[in-house]
Parts: structure tokens; C-alpha cells; sequence
């Protein structure tokens, strides 16, 4: 090997300052809606970044400031802080209404996750019709997960990343405990106990509807 080679592991191209890096990160957060993963950022970025580490220097450079980069699932965004979201209000708050039915079986499924529809119908006690299940995945908040290797193969439902994200959750662990469902509401409207499955069916029209969360 001539002095001049370079060995095979070194790169062509050297990677940009890392200063340079956190502010590449930062153009691409701001200007992208939906939250972006290390992959997706790796793919944007020049050869030999390392947007792992600079979203780790940028999450700090952001602490205490009217934004933050917040972890959503497995991706990352910029989003406003926390005790500033009154400021947004009248430009953001969005009212959503859900059926308790809704209601219920999205909660179920935040936290049995994996779930199959037998399973939400065993611990609601009641049916689960399909315009409650077909409402929470055209609101993006579930989708269907793998199948469960079981007599049958069911289908499972699990949260999406949008639900993440439109309740400020890094991950489902973040939850809320059962006590402070109960405060909300949520768990609720529960059937007397020996009621057969077959009396008792959703109930999805107006009179049965609930605010549920607001942004």
C-alpha cells in the first residue's frame, strides 16, 4: 500500500461539525409535520452524520425554552412546551367527540395492547360494534397490529403514533393510571354484572357522546 492510500474503513467524506449537524436536525423538525425517526433523518442528512448524537445536543440546547424535541414512539418532532399550550388555544383546540363505547375501547386498547376485538368485548362485558372500532382507526388513533398465534390467527389492535402524539405521550407507558381514568370518565357506564353479551350492544348516536380530550 502506497503511503498516499487511504485505509479501506476511512470515508471519502468528512462529516460536518456537529454544531452543523444539530442546526440540520433543527431545519428538518421545523419544517416537517409529522414527526421524523433517526432513519429518516440519516437518509436527509450528508454522509458520516450522526443525528442521533446531535438531537441529543439539541434536546438539551432546547430545555426551558418555548419549544421543545420531544420522542414520539420511535421518531422525534418540535413541539410547543407544555405549561405554554394555553397560549395556543383559540388556534389549536380542536374538540373531538367520541361515543363512551369509543371512549372505552380505546382505552382498553392503550392498555391491553396487543388486544384482539374478543378481548375488549371480555373485559367491556359488551359487544363492540364494527362503526366503533371502524371510527378510532379513521381518527388514526389505532391500527391493526400482528395477528396472535392462536386457534383463528385474530387480528390485534394496538395505538398509533398519531395518538401518541396528540396526547403528549413519549411512549403507552406514559399513560395515566386507572385512577385518573376513573376521575375522567372513562371507565364508566359499565353494565350491571350477569348482564348477557347478547343484551347489551354500543350505543353510537348523539345522546351517548362524550368530549373526550382536547389538544
Amino acid at each position: 500500500m502506497s503511503k498516499d492510500a487511504k485505509p479501506a474503513n476511512d470515508s471519502l467524506f468528512e462529516a460536518p461539525p456537529m454544531g452543523e449537524q444539530e442546526r440540520m436536525v433543527e431545519a428538518i423538525l421545523f419544517a416537517t409535520a409529522d414527526p421524523v425517526t433517526v432513519t429518516e433523518l440519516i437518509g436527509r442528512m450528508p454522509h458520516g452524520c450522526d443525528p442521533a448524537e446531535a438531537l441529543a445536543h439539541l434536546r438539551k440546547r432546547y430545555e426551558g425554552r418555548g419549544v421543545n424535541i420531544v420522542k414520539i414512539g420511535d421518531a422525534w418532532a418540535i413541539r410547543t412546551a407544555p405549561d405554554l399550550g394555553f397560549l395556543m388555544q383559540k388556534e389549536t383546540v380542536e374538540t373531538r367527540k367520541l361515543s363512551r363505547a369509543a371512549i372505552e375501547t380505546l382505552a382498553i386498547v392503550a392498555y391491553h395492547q396487543p388486544v384482539t376485538r374478543a378481548e375488549i368485548e371480555e373485559i367491556r362485558g359488551v359487544s363492540v360494534s364494527r362503526g366503533t372500532v371502524d371510527q378510532l382507526i379513521e381518527m388514526e388513533w389505532i391500527r391493526f397490529g400482528r395477528r396472535k398465534m392462536t386457534p383463528g390467527r385474530p387480528v390485534t389492535f394496538v395505538v398509533t403514533q398519531s395518538f401518541l402524539d396528540h396526547f403528549g405521550l413519549e411512549s403507552a407507558r406514559d399513560l395515566p393510571g386507572l385512577k385518573d381514568l376513573r376521575a375522567a370518565g372513562l371507565l364508566e357506564n359499565r353494565p350491571p354484572p350477569g348482564t348477557p353479551l347478547g343484551e347489551v350492544e354500543d350505543h353510537d348516536d348523539d345522546d351517548d357522546q362524550s368530549e373526550l380530550f382536547e389538544d
